[in-house]
């Protein structure tokens, strides 16, 4: 069983920059898969970047490659924004699964963190 507790959100204007933080429960935390999913009002939940449970791969969304950054240390998983847009305004939510496959589609997740809201104002 996994805990997430996600910190990090608020409101940035666009250009901006914002660093998300997900603090995961739980003495297997580095066996876990971890992403970030977003959803905005009235949109689907949308993936956005995963890690795998060593780090050593990554994977991004095409409309935040080359923006934002994920990474992780010891039980904590961060989010690093950069260039934020207007359009990157949602709820960010944190995600688990356990395992090593490194999956972009959000039914492969098993525990989710609470969410966190991002606004970017333009």
């Amino acid at each position: 069983q996994v805990q997430l507790v996600e910190s990090g959100g608020g409101l940035v204007q666009a250009g901006g920059s914002l660093r998300l933080s997900c603090a995961a429960s739980g003495r297997t935390f580095s066996t876990y898969t971890m992403g970030y999913f977003r959803q905005a009002p009235g949109k689907e939940r949308e993936f956005v970047a995963v890690i795998s449970w060593s780090g050593g791969s990554t994977y991004y969304a095409d409309s935040v490659k080359g923006r934002f950054t994920i990474s992780r240390d010891k039980n904590t998983v961060y989010l690093q924004m950069r260039s934020l847009k207007p359009e990157d305004t949602a709820v960010y939510y944190c995600a688990a699964l356990q395992g090593y496959s490194v999956p972009k589609e959000r039914d492969e997740f098993d525990y989710w963190g609470q969410g966190t809201q991002v606004t970017v104002s333009s």
